[in-house]
């Protein structure tokens, strides 16, 4: 009888194929451990204070820290002598940002390699016994954001992104002391999906109005002594960008070369396919979307939707990923229950789906409206903030319960394999040897899926903690562990999903049983042959059948 690669194939040969994929696994952690930079990187810029000698709010001047010195007349601090003798009004003073910053003296730039920018705000405010801080105070802020290029003239900068945006803060006073400093909580300021262009320039303004509706202390009242404001904007690092760049480069043409070969071995049985062969295309497929290296059109295009995007394929490989395993160990549970039908697992994969669609409109909510308003965060306000933890919620219990769900599933795969071994000494010492080996296999493949799915809930967690964004701290240049885990298990995931499609394709190999001695021994021949499922299928589910039928 026929059965898959994994079932038909030599030992020797298994064993050179493990091997290979093994190889290829420990060569994407040391690309990202010896090759690659750390994936991200930020710039920490002091705001330059610049005051607006024409006292309009509205005015369309950019005011620039260096480089157009014209456009801006600097003051050190608040208690500046220009302040007092020109009755400078708190609206007229705009802090002012050029990033990237200078190093060494030398004016750098942003490449289109760097992907993305995500830029927080720090403010120092100073305890003053007359300039009260207020609890829950709302620090409200007119932003511009404006770009140039390196050939564009000096002050000829253009105009981006402009709102005026609300931000709750939030300030710890350790000691009531003239001029100490609260620590505040960092805010969260705007978010740019590319980077397209080569400088940027963020003009902020603190507006002042007495009296504003629905606020009983006025715009800006009661937000204590504000003494300066730091920007820190992080990116993805352009050599990580690369190394990225270059493995999905590499995996794409070799996944589809992979899936197409599983699929013409598909066609050619004389069967249709069955539920497993089609959700491991369906896998291969998201795989090879999420490989599809798409960010060479953001290094020649300006793409502002490259991270919604990037989100979007990346929770659709998940959903195929974590619907894969539902549907690969149900299929393996080895009972009588026929359940090569989708409609059968709607219960196991409702978790998945509402998971994945509260993330999905997660991601709309936030970097949907960034594409119209970069300064939005659906975290600023506590409607927003409700709702967007409400969606993490239900999708973290979706997560959980999916997980101990799959848990079970895999426990009853293990049990029954237990229990199936009971046939195996009623065999002759061929057939008894074969689904030995059989069992061992697909063992050894259920702790692998194991291992997988626990490296890809780690990897999930990171990527949203983004980890080391926080932490502005030299770290060693020779080896850089964050990479390392990227493309570890990215590379995990391709290497996963070549094996499962070169280990469940339909072997041409046919397994002539041993001749036979006993009664037995022929009965158990004869039923297996008229089995449906053993027909070009997999033999350790014909075993499985034939033993819960007994």
């Amino acid at each position: 009888m026929a059965g898959v690669v994994l079932e038909t194939l030599s030992w020797k040969k298994l064993i050179i194929l493990g091997i290979s994929l093994l190889l290829l696994l420990i060569a994407f952690f040391l690309i990202g451990g010896l090759v690659a930079p750390n994936p991200s990187n930020f710039v920490y810029v002091t705001g330059t204070t610049c005051i607006d000698d024409s006292g309009s709010r509205n005015s369309s001047e950019w005011f620039i820290p260096r480089g157009g010195v014209e456009k801006c007349t600097q003051v050190d601090t608040f208690e500046d002598p220009y302040i007092r003798d020109h009755h400078v009004r708190s609206g007229q003073v705009v802090f002012s940002f050029w990033l990237p910053h200078l190093r060494e003296g030398k004016q750098l730039d942003f490449s289109p390699w760097q992907q993305y920018m995500i830029a927080v705000l720090q403010v120092d405010i100073s305890y003053n016994e007359d300039i009260p801080l207020a609890e829950d105070a709302i620090l409200t802020l007119d932003a511009r954001i404006g770009y140039r290029e390196k050939t564009d003239g000096k002050n000829d900068w253009k105009e981006l992104a402009r709102s005026l945006e609300e931000r709750k803060l939030n300030c710890f006073l350790p000691k009531k002391v003239e001029k100490y400093q609260y620590n505040c909580e960092a805010l969260a300021f705007f978010e740019l999906g590319s980077l397209h262009h080569d400088y940027y320039l963020v003009n902020i303004r603190i507006p002042t109005d007495p009296v504003v509706l629905d606020r009983r202390e006025g715009m800006n009242q009661a937000i204590g002594k504000l003494e300066d404001l730091h920007l820190v904007a992080i990116h993805q690092n352009g050599g990580f960008t690369k190394v990225w760049i270059s493995i999905k480069s590499v995996m794409f043409p070799l996944i589809i070369a992979v899936m197409i070969w599983f699929w013409r071995r598909i066609q050619q049985l004389t069967r249709q396919p069955n539920l497993l062969e089609r959700t491991l295309l369906a896998l291969g497929i998201a795989m090879s979307v999420l490989n599809c290296p798409l960010e060479y059109f953001s290094l020649a295009f300006d793409m502002p939707y490259m991270l919604l995007l990037t989100d979007i394929r990346q929770g659709y490989f998940y959903a195929m990923l974590l619907s894969f395993w539902i549907i690969f160990t149900g299929e393996h549970i080895m009972d009588t229950t026929e359940r090569n039908r989708l409609v059968v697992y709607w219960k196991h994969l409702l978790a998945v789906i509402i998971g994945c669609f509260c993330l999905l409109l997660f991601e709309l909510s936030e970097r949907g409206v960034q594409l119209v308003n970069p300064f939005f965060s659906i975290w600023v306000t506590d409607l927003g903030a409700r709702l967007a933890l409400s969606f993490i919620i239900i999708a973290a219990i979706s997560a959980a319960g999916y997980f101990f769900f799959l848990c079970y599933m895999i426990f009853l795969v293990f049990r029954n394999i237990s229990a199936k071994r009971t046939a195996l000494p009623s065999m002759t010492s061929g057939r008894r040897l074969y689904y030995l080996g059989l069992i061992y296999r697909f063992k050894f493949l259920m702790l692998v899926t194991l291992v997988c799915s626990a490296l890809t809930v780690v990897f999930f967690i990171l990527s949203q903690l983004s980890e080391g964004q926080w932490q502005w701290m030299e770290q060693s240049p020779a080896l850089h562990y964050t990479s390392a885990f990227f493309t570890g298990v990215y590379g995990m995931w391709n290497v996963y999903v070549i094996g499962l499609l070169s280990l469940y394709a339909p072997s041409h190999k046919q397994f002539a049983p041993t001749s036979v001695s006993d009664e037995n021994s022929r009965e158990e021949e004869v039923q297996l042959t008229y089995l449906p499922s053993n027909s070009e299928g997999s033999a350790i589910q014909a075993f499985a059948s034939k033993a819960a039928m007994d």
